[in-house]
């Protein structure tokens, strides 16, 4: 049985600069891919933790600049309000057991991510996308750089 590592403040424990490493696969077709890059959890003026991902996705041997921006907002008990750039919500985010799994319905898609904290240094995310448009799965690895 794997262990989990509690977090009692989502937002302490995310701050910083994380590197990563994803992999994409396409269940459907079987093709993979993978991003390499980093991740910056900085102050949000409006409150909160932006999310800045940036690096190199390659799809089908193909590299290409890629990049997304989060908002992590203060929730009750040390948890995170996870918000898309622009405001839009995404999902609740809390590890104080050091293990969640999060729904995102996106038009006919369901998103369904389960996130697992290893240690104060180690985290990661398993996305798993299902509907009529998308058989994904997302997997990223996260390591906390310096």
């Amino acid at each position: 049985m794997e262990e989990f590592w509690p977090v009692p403040d989502v937002l302490a424990f995310l701050g910083g600069r994380w590197r990563v490493e994803r992999v994409v696969r396409d269940l459907a077709s079987g093709d993979t891919g993978e991003f390499e890059g980093t991740t910056v959890f900085r102050p949000d003026p409006a409150g909160g933790l932006l999310h800045e991902e940036a690096g190199t996705f390659t799809w089908r041997g193909t590299p290409r600049p890629a990049e997304r921006t989060l908002r992590f907002l203060p929730g009750p008990g040390g948890t995170a309000d996870v918000r898309f750039a622009d405001g839009r919500p995404f999902h609740h985010l809390d590890l104080t057991v050091g293990r969640y799994v999060a729904d995102h319905p996106c038009a006919a898609d369901l998103y369904r991510g389960e996130f697992t904290v290893r240690d104060a240094d180690h985290w990661r995310t398993v996305w798993r996308v299902r509907g009529p448009a998308k058989d994904l799965e997302l997997s990223t690895d996260y390591a906390r750089a310096g």
